[in-house]
C-alpha cells in the first residue's frame, strides 16, 4: 500500500500550507508536520523553505512532488484494477466544474452515479476555466468539466452538451415581442456574470463577430453569482444573459421569458477535458457515465425554448 506521508507531502506542495492540506486530509496540522518530517528524515534533506510567512518546495521537494504524483496515480490505478477483479468498482475521483456546469448540470448526475457505484468517492469543486486547466495540468484534478472557449496542446477536450446563452427577462418586463434587430441589444440594461466568467467571455467573443464591441453594451453591473443575476432580474427589467440550464425552471414556470434577436445565437458546448494520454479507466467510467446519463436527459440538444 502506498505511504501516506506521500498524500500529505503531496497536499502541502500543492497549496504550499500545512494549514490548507490539514483541512483537504482532514487531520491535524500537527500531524501534517509530523509526516513531512519523517520524509525530511528518510531523505536527510529538507522538502521546504520558509519565506517570511509562507514556504516554498526547495529543489529536493520538487523532484518529489514529480515522483509522488506519479507513484499515486499509478496506485490510484492498481487499486481500481484490483478490485475489478473482484467484479466491484473502487476509487476516488477529483473533478473540476465550472459552475453553471456544477451548479445546474452535474448534481443529479453525481447523485446517480454515487448510487450506481457506491464504493467510488467523489470530489468536486467549482473553478473557472483556467483555473481548471491549470489544476488538471498540476494533476490537482483527474476531470475537468468546462464551458469556456479553450484549446490547450496538453489537454485533451471532449464536447459533452450542448448548450444555449439566451437573454432573460422577468415575465412582466416592459420590453416587448422579440425578436428585435441585434442593434438593440445595446440599448438594454444588462446584469451579466463577472469579467472572467467564461461566460462573459463567450458572449464577448460571439458579440465581436456581428461587430459589437463589448464596450458599447450598456452593461449595469457585473455579477459573479448566477443565483444572483436571476434574484436582481426578478426585481428589475433588465435583461441577464445566462445558460438556458441555469433558467429553465423558471423558464417552463413563466416567471421569466427569453428575448430573441434576428439571426442570432449563442451557442456553445460543455467539454469534458483531460490531460493528454490520460489512460485511467475509473476516469473514463465517469466519463461514459455521464454522456450517457446527459444523453438520456437531455438528448444532446439545447432545452427547449
Amino acid at each position: 500500500m502506498y505511504d501516506f506521508r506521500l498524500k500529505v507531502f503531496q497536499r502541502v506542495a500543492w497549496n504550499l500550507s500545512f494549514t490548507k492540506a490539514a483541512q483537504e486530509l482532514q487531520i491535524s496540522q500537527p500531524a501534517v508536520t509530523k509526516h513531512i518530517r519523517e520524509l525530511e528524515s528518510i531523505y536527510n534533506t529538507r522538502l521546504f523553505d520558509r519565506v517570511g510567512n509562507k514556504i516554498a518546495l526547495t529543489a529536493a521537494g520538487i523532484i518529489l512532488l514529480k515522483h509522488c504524483d506519479t507513484i499515486l496515480s499509478e496506485y490510484s490505478k492498481l487499486n481500481y484494477k484490483m478490485h475489478q477483479l473482484n467484479n466491484k468498482e473502487v476509487g476516488q475521483i477529483h473533478i473540476g466544474a465550472s459552475l453553471t456546469i456544477a451548479q445546474y448540470i452535474l448534481p443529479v448526475f453525481l447523485a446517480q452515479f454515487c448510487q450506481e457505484y457506491p464504493d467510488i468517492s467523489l470530489d468536486l469543486q467549482m473553478h473557472n476555466t483556467l483555473e481548471i486547466e491549470n489544476m488538471l495540468h498540476a494533476q490537482k484534478i483527474d476531470i475537468g468539466l468546462i464551458e469556456g472557449p479553450s484549446r490547450k496542446p496538453y489537454l485533451k477536450y471532449s464536447p459533452f452538451l450542448k448548450d444555449e446563452i439566451v437573454a432573460i427577462v422577468r415575465n412582466t418586463a416592459r420590453w416587448g415581442d422579440s425578436p428585435f434587430p441585434l442593434s438593440k441589444i445595446k440599448e438594454l440594461p444588462l446584469i451579466l456574470r463577472e469579467h472572467t466568467s467564461g461566460t462573459t467571455q463567450f458572449i464577448e467573443e460571439n458579440l465581436q463577430k456581428y461587430g459589437i464591441k463589448y464596450s458599447s453594451l450598456n452593461v449595469l453591473m457585473h455579477m459573479g453569482s448566477t443565483e444572483g443575476i436571476k434574484s436582481f432580474l426578478r426585481h428589475s427589467d433588465c435583461v441577464g444573459l445566462l445558460s438556458i440550464y441555469s433558467v429553465s425552471k423558471e423558464l417552463m414556470n413563466g416567471e421569466f421569458r427569453i428575448i430573441d434577436f434576428q439571426d442570432f445565437t449563442i451557442e456553445r458546448e460543455f467539454c469534458f477535458v483531460q490531460n493528454q494520454g490520460d489512460n485511467s479507466e475509473i476516469n473514463q467510467l465517469f466519463i461514459n457515465f455521464i454522456n450517457k446519463k446527459s444523453s438520456e436527459q437531455y438528448g444532446h440538444s439545447y432545452i427547449g425554448k
